[in-house]
């Protein structure tokens, strides 16, 4: 019995040796594995350095410069005749005759429209009976027989009817008051007009203006008699001279402009009421930097424009404030200086200081 548990005992102490050998193999082989895993994270970092490497942006760019640019401003607006006269009497009555019609270009003077004289033949008529009582009581009065008082009072009366007469001839018989064209005839001869509409509209074409509403800064440059050009759409490759004729003196406070009244000749009468206008002022020239369309970006919910320059192998950031669009760049009034290097190309990913590559 004894050599048994001799045996046992030994057959345990062989176990624990085995075990204890595969105890030391596994923390060799974690040792072992420990160790490649610091070389893997050596050769990991250079990998990461190449990452990084090919994540420098590749950009081109272009150097910006000064030009001389018109400093110009385009206003827009919708073309009126310089005068309006709308023919109507002063008081009810029958259209007797119409002498135009609509589009007839008229006169100064010039009979447009006849309305019944029945009132002003009763008014000449009563006129001439006054100034006959008149003549007798002014004879009456150098004799003696008559007082000072009734011939003051029969000359009131017939001053009176004279007015009389002269206003029911203005209103029987309609005149133009000015040069013009009829632009509407809105009754026919036997109608009765009653006041609700005139019966005709004259419009002074030669010339016509434009009332065009200006920034308030452009308020110390603009004086009257200033040259501007004026372009139609519906004229699209002609454009026409005109000028400042009235600066209106007060700046709207909730738009902060100021109005103004251009006009145009228009001795052809080509340019006509209603027409949409667009009226260009010209301040001369200034030195500005101009910019590439190309490098503008828009940033995205506002009105904010940037482009990205190149300073030292870094992108950088800079807002701007533009001004015309001339072809295909872009004056810039503030934001950048002239000599700078501006990304045109490789712009879409780039953010502020971040490390670029020029692309020569």
């Amino acid at each position: 019995m004894v050599p048994s548990k001799v045996k046992v005992e030994n057959q345990n102490s062989q176990n624990r040796r085995i075990m204890k050998a595969i105890q030391t193999i596994a923390v060799a082989s974690a040792f072992a594995l420990a160790l490649c895993g610091c070389g893997g994270s050596g050769a990991g970092s250079t990998g990461a350095g190449a990452a990084a490497d090919d994540s420098t942006a590749l950009v081109k760019v272009q150097t910006v410069s000064e030009q001389s640019v018109e400093q110009t401003t385009e206003l827009t607006g919708n073309i009126e005749a310089n005068r309006v006269n709308y023919i109507a009497p002063t008081i009810p009555g029958r259209v007797t005759n119409i002498a135009v019609e609509a589009g007839d270009r008229v006169r100064k003077g010039q009979l447009l429209v006849q309305m019944d004289n029945t009132s002003l033949v009763q008014a000449q008529v009563q006129l001439a009976n006054a100034e006959k009582e008149l003549s007798r009581v002014a004879e009456l009065h150098k004799s003696g027989s008559a007082t000072q008082q009734q011939l003051d009072q029969l000359t009131a009366q017939v001053d009176v009817a004279r007015e009389q007469v002269r206003n029911l001839a203005e209103n029987t018989e309609l005149l133009s008051p000015i040069d013009g064209v009829v632009t509407a005839r809105t009754f026919d001869a036997g109608n009765i007009y009653g006041g609700a509409q005139p019966i005709l509209t004259v419009m002074q074409m030669i010339p016509v203006k434009v009332l065009v509403n200006i920034s308030e800064i452009y308020f110390p440059q603009v004086k009257t008699g200033m040259d501007v050009r004026v372009r139609l759409d519906v004229y699209p490759d002609r454009t026409f001279t005109g000028r400042i004729r009235i600066i209106y003196p007060t700046i709207d406070q909730l738009t902060r402009t100021f109005n103004a009244e251009v006009v145009i000749d228009n001795a052809d009468m080509t340019v006509r009421p209603g027409m949409f206008a667009r009226v260009e002022l010209n301040f001369g020239t200034e030195k500005r930097v101009v910019v590439p369309d190309l490098a503008v970006i828009k940033q995205p919910g506002t009105n904010a424009r940037y482009v990205f320059t190149v300073e030292n192998g870094l992108a950088r950031r800079h807002e701007l404030q533009l001004g015309r669009l001339i072809g295909n760049r872009y004056e810039v009034l503030s934001g950048i200086a002239a000599g700078a290097q501006v990304v045109i190309a490789g712009q879409s990913r780039l953010l502020d200081q971040m490390v670029v590559r020029v692309d020569e």
